[in-house]
């Protein structure tokens, strides 16, 4: 039988998942410049709920989990000013209009081949570095909690005379 493989993301997917997660004081530093400008404003900022989706012990049925509220925007930035005519998309979870705008700004400018390299090196590789120390830092956090349960078994013999005689 064939095994399953999850499908590699792609190089837009990888980024994009790490912008949805950049602080939005990282984002405003690097991409909050250009969000002024004369850009056309495909799907404006607007916040809704998705269903989450969860699986019992993460192989078993789906079942529905609750609702997360997420913000998104789509723009088509002012080329003008940013150098970009690519469409840029921007998902973040929870409510805040700016930090969508600010993602959806920088999915476009990653967009150009040109500004890939620059923009890559200035927002994704910092993040990247960024996150992969928090996820190192909650799995210490979390493993200095840790406790191993054990259970020590009797041997059967002489340690059982010896209990009867006390």
């Amino acid at each position: 039988m064939a095994e399953l493989h999850a499908p590699q993301p792609t190089r837009r997917q990888h980024w994009l998942a790490v912008l949805a997660r950049a602080p939005l004081d990282f984002l405003e530093q690097h991409v909050g410049a250009l969000a002024d400008g004369d850009h056309q404003w495909l799907r404006p900022a607007e916040t809704g709920l998705v269903m989450v989706r969860a699986r019992a012990g993460g192989t078993g049925q789906r079942f529905n989990m609750g609702e997360a509220t997420v913000t998104r925007c789509v723009i088509r930035p002012d080329a003008a000013r940013t150098g970009s005519h690519q469409v840029g998309v921007g998902y973040v979870l929870g409510c805040s209009h700016r930090q969508a705008v600010l993602v959806a700004l920088a999915d476009a400018l990653l967009q150009e081949d040109a500004l890939y390299a620059q923009w890559h090196t200035r927002l994704i590789a910092p993040l990247e570095a960024m996150l992969a120390a928090q996820t190192a830092q909650h799995a210490a956090q979390t493993q200095s909690t840790r406790v191993e349960f054990f259970t020590v078994a009797r041997e059967t013999g002489s340690d059982r005379g010896e209990e009867d005689a006390a």
